[in-house]
């Protein structure tokens, strides 16, 4: 994929992924491959609702100085694109009403028509312990996508990680899953939670 061309999409899906509070000022992470080992993900400074070209850097699977910069997702990233070949584009991030109904239920079974054709049925990935989450993060994530043959991940207390093959998928993804958790918060759902 050109390099230009996959800047230009992650800057512009993410100022509407930001928009829908998907992503934070400076929480959360998006990339795109650009080659077999190389990924375009944003810096550790990036502020998502005006990512500029320098909010941006270009990584290989062989780690060097610019890794210092990159997102701390950039490990699970990368391993996502080493191990899913379908995986053009990543993202993590931490809609309110998924990350909230995450941490109360052990699945998510959207009851509205959309949700319902698009998921079915979403297990939510329980990480146990947040004290070596991110050592373990890398590899867990994106082994929970193989054996689930899913390309959505719930993670019960930390919010979500898709990948897709283009960005408009990856954030009609989140949308509809978010839209669903919200809906489901709605109509009573969430028991006792209130957002």
């Amino acid at each position: 994929m050109d390099l230009l061309h996959s800047t230009n999409e992650i800057k512009k899906i993410s100022l509407s992924m930001f928009r829908k509070n998907f992503f934070g000022v400076f929480h959360g992470s998006i990339s795109a491959r650009v080659e077999k080992n190389q990924f375009i993900i944003n810096k550790q400074s990036a502020i998502f609702d005006d990512l500029q070209d320098s909010d941006l850097t270009l990584l290989s699977s062989k780690k060097d100085y610019r890794w210092n910069d990159a997102s701390l997702d950039a490990d699970i990233h990368l391993n996502i694109y080493k191990n899913i070949n379908e995986a053009k584009f990543v993202c993590y991030t931490m809609p309110p009403y998924v990350t909230a109904y995450a941490m109360k239920h052990e699945k998510i079974a959207p009851k509205d028509y959309f949700g319902c054709m698009r998921f079915n049925e979403i297990l939510v990935y329980d990480p146990k312990q947040f004290d070596d989450w991110y050592e373990r993060a890398e590899t867990e994530i994106y082994r929970a996508m193989i054996e689930k043959n899913t390309n959505v991940v719930v993670i019960k207390g930390y919010g979500v990680y898709a990948y897709s093959r283009s960005p408009q998928l990856l954030a009609k993804d989140i949308a509809l899953l978010e839209n669903s958790c919200k809906l489901l918060h709605f109509t009573g759902d969430y028991s006792d939670f209130s957002i």
